[in-house]
């Protein structure tokens, strides 16, 4: 869709019109400008309209629909973007293709570029639908329409981060939005070699690296933890590798390894029957990062980035893994496999200890839906984070507050070293 950016309301024309505006304690100039526009008196808006997060307040006026759009008390990046999506989405039946969306009434924050990203990226996610394999489909929102067009109307002075921060909202949106299609597609629509060819094809949109080694190659490379994993499945695993080189300098070298575990039976020891169902999105990490490295790329960021995902189902047939069976790895060291629903760490050891060797990045995050212990600890929330960097672990931290994918940290102490420790004899190993 088309975003333009104006400085003034009067040369444009708008069937519905958004003002977004703060709650508890709205600016009496913010109040006047509406008065001015709609001819509704302060006292009133006040007493019908009080900002709270979410709130929607219709203004009909002759030749124009105003939407009122709270945003609830000092809101963060989460909350704008909260209130816009929910907007879109509600509405969605009821806005035209164009809309105007205006912070021309004093009702913008100290860091408008980051109200301006969440509301564009708001709108746009409001537009999602998940069921992609549906045989009846809604009708489309008005966002995807061929002549759709959002107007933002800004201060002259904040024109350029305004424009940056729409492209920014924008690129994460569609982005998002296809990772989405990923993490919701059922298992038989989605298997190891689908990720691979997502990788490539955004590669090649994109201008970044990948390389996707099939069953052979993952075999001759001793990535054998992978294998065992896989060893119950019909189906051959696959390991990207993604590798983005920025033009000029680049800041850091980052590596992101996902788990990209497509279907989650929990081999063996199988996982209870009731939500089975939702292992379809055991491939969350690695939808993360295929995210992560297409984003990156899009928006030329200056960092050189390697993303890895080694891919396979976890399924049962006589070849799976058992527990008690100790298997290889492609560091050289070996697993004692206690539970096979355990095996997000195993195919994350291969994935960890190829990046280390190959690539040697300065900063290593890996990414995965690894337990539901994280869920039943945070609720749907927060991330579980485990660091042995505090620097590292406070920017995440920090990133995470501005964004809402917040998470919070939990130890990794040295004495956990003992619980993992294997009474498996050295010999015949």
């Amino acid at each position: 869709m088309n975003i333009a950016v104006f400085d003034t309301l009067e040369t444009q024309q708008q069937e519905a019109l958004i003002i977004p505006m703060m709650g508890n304690g709205i600016p009496e100039s913010t109040l006047a400008a509406i008065e001015r526009m709609t001819g509704i008196s302060v006292a009133i808006l006040k007493q019908d309209f009080k900002g709270e997060l979410g709130e929607i307040h219709p203004i009909y006026l002759q030749n124009q629909r105003i939407y009122l759009l709270g945003l609830g008390p000092k809101p963060l990046f989460a909350d704008v973007q909260k209130a816009f999506r929910s907007f879109s989405h509600k509405m969605r039946t009821k806005l035209p293709t164009k809309i105007g969306l205006s912070f021309l009434q004093n009702n913008i924050s100290d860091t408008p570029e980051q109200w301006v990203e969440a509301a564009i990226s708001g709108l746009l996610l409001g537009t999602y639908y998940i069921g992609q394999y549906k045989t009846t489909q809604p009708e489309k929102h008005p966002f995807h329409q061929d002549d759709a067009e959002i107007q933002l109307f800004i201060e002259n002075k904040l024109l350029a981060k305004a424009q940056e921060a729409i492209t920014k909202g924008q690129a994460t949106a569609e982005t998002q939005m296809g990772i989405y299609d990923l993490v919701n597609a059922p298992s038989n629509k989605k298997v190891p070699t689908d990720l691979a060819n997502w990788a490539v094809a955004s590669g090649k949109k994109y201008g970044y690296r990948v390389e996707v080694w099939d069953k052979e190659q993952i075999l001759e490379n001793h990535l054998d933890a992978l294998i065992a994993v896989n060893l119950g499945s019909d189906l051959p695993p696959a390991f990207i590798i993604m590798e983005y080189i920025p033009e000029g300098k680049s800041l850091k070298k980052i590596g992101f390894v996902g788990k990209g575990v497509t279907f989650d039976t929990g081999g063996l020891s199988i996982k209870p029957a009731a939500n089975m169902h939702l292992m379809k999105s055991d491939m969350g990490g690695a939808a993360a990062v295929l995210g992560a490295m297409e984003l990156i790329a899009k928006r030329k960021l200056p960092f050189h980035v390697i993303g890895i995902i080694p891919s396979t189902e976890n399924t049962i047939d006589a070849k799976a893994l058992k527990p008690s069976d100790v298997i290889g790895t492609y560091s050289g060291k070996t697993i004692e496999v206690i539970d096979t629903d355990a095996e997000g760490r195993l195919i994350l050891a291969d994935g960890l200890s190829y990046m280390v060797k190959n690539f040697q990045p300065d900063v290593l995050i890996d990414l995965a839906t690894l337990t539901g212990s994280t869920v039943r600890t945070f609720g749907y929330h927060a991330a579980g984070l485990y660091s042995n960097n505090d620097e590292l672990s406070a920017q995440l931290y920090q990133a995470g507050e501005r964004s809402g994918e917040r998470v919070w940290r939990l130890p990794i102490w040295d004495v956990y070293k003992e619980d993992i420790k294997s009474d498996v004899p050295m010999s015949g190993i």
